[in-house]
């Protein structure tokens, strides 16, 4: 099975997003739009302390009605982030993320951000692993499908042959 590593490394855009816990929520929003991405990782010298996706900024400025320029990314971040490491594998991380209804998930190796990976990402890997198997077992299939259908008629005619002699 895949691993995190291999999907990062196959992403067209690699590049982390980051931003400070300090940073307003509409510059945040800015960031997201024009790199075209659904979450920031949010961090403090360069230690992860939180994430913030779009999906936190409509729901929390809504619910807590906030809707000025003063809101800072902290205040609508989620904290307690989950993080795998690049050679968690591919069908571990997606698990986790359904568990815990996630759509990101930060890449960190010894603490240091080293990417984010994106549910549509891993769904991607998977494909690519279960299209490679069917590649597999096709391939498989016709190299030892000829010599079962020749097994088969040698079958045949022995029960033929065999048949002959109870006549």
């Amino acid at each position: 099975m895949t691993n995190i590593k291999y999907v990062i490394e196959k992403k067209l855009d690699p590049s982390v997003h980051t931003i400070s816990p300090s940073a307003s929520v509409t510059e945040a929003i800015s960031l997201m739009t024009s790199k075209n991405i659904g979450a920031l990782i949010v961090t403090e010298k360069e230690r992860v302390v939180g994430i913030l996706s779009e999906r936190d900024c409509a729901r929390k400025m809504l619910k807590y009605q906030f809707l000025t320029e003063e809101v800072q990314v902290h205040q609508l971040m989620t904290a307690n982030v989950l993080t795998v490491p690049l050679e968690h594998s591919v069908k571990d991380s997606l698990k986790l993320m359904t568990d815990h209804h996630l759509r990101h998930l930060p890449v960190l190796e010894q603490e240091q951000v080293i990417g984010m990976v994106a549910v549509g990402d891993l769904v991607k890997a998977i494909i690519e692993d279960q299209q490679d198997l069917i590649q597999q077992l096709e391939s498989y299939i016709d190299q030892y499908g000829a010599l079962a259908d020749a097994t088969i008629q040698d079958q045949q005619k022995l029960i033929q042959q065999l048949q002959s002699y109870e006549s």
